[in-house]
């Protein structure tokens, strides 16, 4: 059994925190003598000294600061297990916060909507349709539930979902294509990139541009398809988004004999997966179902139309 209960490292802590025992008792709401006699208990049991006099103020001594250090873990810790059962004490949540990455393929994200839905069909959903580090930004803000980007979020843990292949294309009638050879970095830097823009409000990059004289920067994968359909420029799309238009001639891929084609492998982040509830641990089961199903038909169908 502890020694000290998790109640004396809180009243150490607003003690230290508010800068002594009167103004730390106002703000917990209990007396400066409750919280004198609960530091100095805890330095009896522990046979340490936490807390030093310095005039009318008290201060932590090294050794106080190193228990202290670990305290707060325990604290932190405590705070989340009492969020985790007040979630599953409230039941399912009112709405679920998802943002994934607009190169995600549509159809895998439709099904698994659709498949969330039947399930909890009471739950709203918020879909941020987010582009390079803009998932990222609100996993950081706590703003979305869940992720699903194909960028790195530092201090979470994310689980592969899927590879997206890159294809650099134009309209068959793009100048590119009639120049009647391959191509390399100085022939595609004289024409328009199309690129689409990151929705990060602080940290946006310009992954994929290779600095072309002419850039037309928007905020939609599907109007960069408009256009390219329209051959006002060219751009490395997802080959799920294009396999029609790759179908029927209306975009064909740049003779690059390197570089055409890329992967960006994509994660599923959980802001918190402890307290997530059970309709955002639904929504991960069904955008990664969507994706074995969804993805599985869409090779096939390559494989069979390739000869």
């Amino acid at each position: 059994m502890s020694r000290v209960t998790l109640s004396q490292w809180q009243m150490l802590a607003a003690v230290v925190d508010h800068g002594g025992f009167a103004r730390a008792a106002e703000v917990v709401h209990k007396s400066p003598s409750t919280l004198n006699h609960a530091v100095h208990k805890l330095e009896e049991q522990l046979g340490v000294q936490v807390l030093e006099p310095i005039g009318r103020q008290v201060r932590l001594t090294e050794a106080g600061e190193l228990l202290l250090r670990r305290a707060r873990q325990l604290i932190e810790s405590a705070a989340s297990l009492e969020d985790v059962a007040t979630r599953l004490a409230a039941g399912l949540e009112a709405e679920v916060v998802v943002a994934i990455d607009q190169i995600f393929p549509a159809a895998a994200q439709a099904k698994a909507l659709e498949r969330f839905s039947a399930t909890y069909p009471q739950v709203r959903v918020q879909l941020h349709e987010s582009v390079l580090n803009g998932g990222t930004e609100m996993l950081y803000d706590g703003r979305a539930d869940l992720v699903v980007s194909g960028i790195e979020a530092q201090g979470f843990l994310g689980e592969p979902l899927v590879t997206v292949r890159f294809v650099a294309v134009a309209h068959p009638q793009h100048a590119l294509h009639r120049l009647g050879r391959s191509l390399d970095l100085r022939d595609l830097a004289q024409y328009r990139q199309l690129v689409v823009r990151d929705s990060a409000l602080r940290q946006a990059t310009n992954a994929g541009w290779l600095k072309a004289e002419q850039r037309w920067t928007v905020s939609h994968l599907n109007t960069s398809l408009d256009m390219l359909r329209r051959g006002l420029g060219f751009a490395w799309m997802p080959e799920t988004r294009i396999a029609d238009e790759l179908k029927n001639g209306q975009l064909k891929p740049l003779p690059l004999p390197a570089g055409g084609i890329r992967e960006v492998p994509m994660q599923m982040i959980f802001r918190d997966r402890d307290r997530a509830g059970p309709a955002a641990h639904a929504m991960a089961s069904a955008l990664k179902q969507a994706v074995l199903s969804e993805c599985a038909r869409h090779d096939s169908i390559l494989s069979n139309e390739r000869p």
